[in-house]
């Protein structure tokens, strides 16, 4: 017989079917033992009725976590014992036979037990078998998914980048340094950003998703020391605008896309979906700056860059004058921003870049880049850097590029922010830190 998935089997009604999966729970109500099964795809309640012998005495030694395969008998429940809105709530499996495939150890917990950050990290392996975890990091999954799908329907070219470089991408983030070949130095990637600026001379748009390294010792709850990076890059720009307009038309698809595939995720989860206006308000950083001195007395009117808690106040004021849960800063200070960052020929010290805002915290950065030769070697040169060790780099450049421009993303932040989780580890599968490697470095 082929094994049914869990989520086919309203469309078995009467009908017998081979199920395979993890206990989540057994239940012991006098002479009845009730099974609730899950596997990849959901979750569905069986019993072992009393007349049946030998189905009863297997059923009685599964605990949670033991992975069986079961032969049974999907019966639709009496109309009063229907379970609205839950997955298999209008049908029960009588277990015709039980096989145990793999036993399992007690647990060192209750699966949805809600517990500290260092001893869920520490069980992680187990831990993301819970319904909380199995719901974050479906959306995610579905994160990426609309990602490609979009950037494929507006014919961007996906291209990998590679992990392991020869210096840092912006010329000064903390990086790991790794041994090479023949007595030399190389570097895990803080960021795709120098080989998708290449790749824009070849395909015009271009997009990666992949992990990056930033050896930052920070300690808090919204920075890893590894995550992945979500990028996209498109020449013949006319400016930084251009790349706002495509991330803001991304973000609308990807939440319409989230509605559709993971509401269930969202509801489990308590997290409402943000408020998407098809443009999302757009300030200067001086601007705001300014702003926040009128409305709070707060005066930060030559700092280089917001603060947590100004960018907190800035979403705030952008919900409810905007409606939305999103808001372009542009126009960053040169000194603030990388080398290829390009400045505004009519607010010179400021450039065409931009950070935008999602509940509270900066999820992307991005805008446009210098693509002269000559004016590119210039800021390289600005931030004390060596052109010569940017000349692989440079040949793209020196051999004509296009205006362009582009965005990083942070997946497990955009995921954190998206569900309302207060630490971006929540949001990641197995977080690298200060403290971590899925071990604690001080045990």
């Amino acid at each position: 017989m082929e094994r049914t998935l869990i989520k086919n089997l309203k469309d078995q009604i009467n009908s017998e079917v081979l199920i395979k999966g993890w206990v989540d729970v057994r239940r012991d109500h006098g002479k009845l033992i009730f099974i609730d099964l899950r596997d990849a795809t959901g979750l569905v309640q069986m019993v072992a009725l009393p007349n049946n012998e030998g189905v009863v005495e297997s059923a009685s030694k599964v605990r949670s976590e033991y992975v069986i395969e079961v032969k049974g008998k999907v019966n639709a429940r009496p109309e009063k014992m229907v379970k609205e809105g839950v997955l298999n709530g209008e049908l029960e499996i009588e277990i015709l036979e039980l096989n145990v495939l793999s036993e399992a150890h007690e647990l060192p917990f209750d699966s949805e037990t809600d517990l500290n950050m260092d001893t869920k990290l520490d069980y992680r392996p187990l831990t993301l078998r819970s319904k909380k975890d199995r719901a974050i990091f479906k959306v995610q999954a579905e994160i990426v998914k609309s990602f490609r799908n979009f950037l494929d329907s507006q014919n961007f070219t996906e291209f990998q980048a590679p992990k392991l470089v020869g210096g840092d991408a912006e010329g000064g983030a903390e990086v790991f340094k790794v041994d090479y070949f023949k007595n030399h130095d190389a570097y895990l990637a803080t960021s795709p950003q120098l080989y998708k600026q290449i790749l824009a001379g070849v395909y015009e748009k271009v997009f990666t998703v992949g992990n990056v390294y930033r050896a930052e010792k920070h300690s808090t709850s919204r920075h890893i020391n590894e995550y992945t990076s979500l990028d996209f890059e498109l020449g013949f720009i006319k400016d930084h605008t251009d790349v706002m307009k495509v991330l803001n038309d991304l973000l609308v698809s990807m939440v319409d896309d989230l509605k559709t595939n993971v509401s269930t995720e969202f509801k489990l989860l308590e997290a409402e979906f943000p408020e998407t206006p098809k443009e999302f308000p757009s300030m200067k950083l001086r601007e705001v700056q300014e702003l926040i001195k009128k409305e709070t007395g707060e005066d930060s009117t030559n700092a280089p860059d917001l603060e947590p808690a100004q960018e907190r106040w800035l979403c705030e004021y952008a919900k409810k004058e905007f409606n939305s849960d999103f808001i372009f800063v542009t126009h960053y200070p040169v000194e603030k921003r990388p080398m290829y960052t390009y400045e505004d020929e009519e607010d010179r010290g400021f450039t065409k870049s931009f950070d935008l805002l999602f509940n509270g915290i900066e999820i992307v950065s991005g805008g446009q880049r210098n693509h002269d030769y000559n004016v590119l070697v210039q800021k390289i040169k600005d931030k004390g850097l060596d052109p010569e060790s940017f000349s692989f780099y440079l040949q793209a450049f020196k051999y004509g590029m296009p205006a362009h421009g582009g965005i990083g993303m942070g997946l497990e932040r955009l995921t954190a922010k998206f569900l309302g989780l207060d630490n971006v580890k929540e949001a990641t599968l197995f977080p690298r830190d200060l403290n971590r490697i899925d071990t604690l470095l001080s045990k």
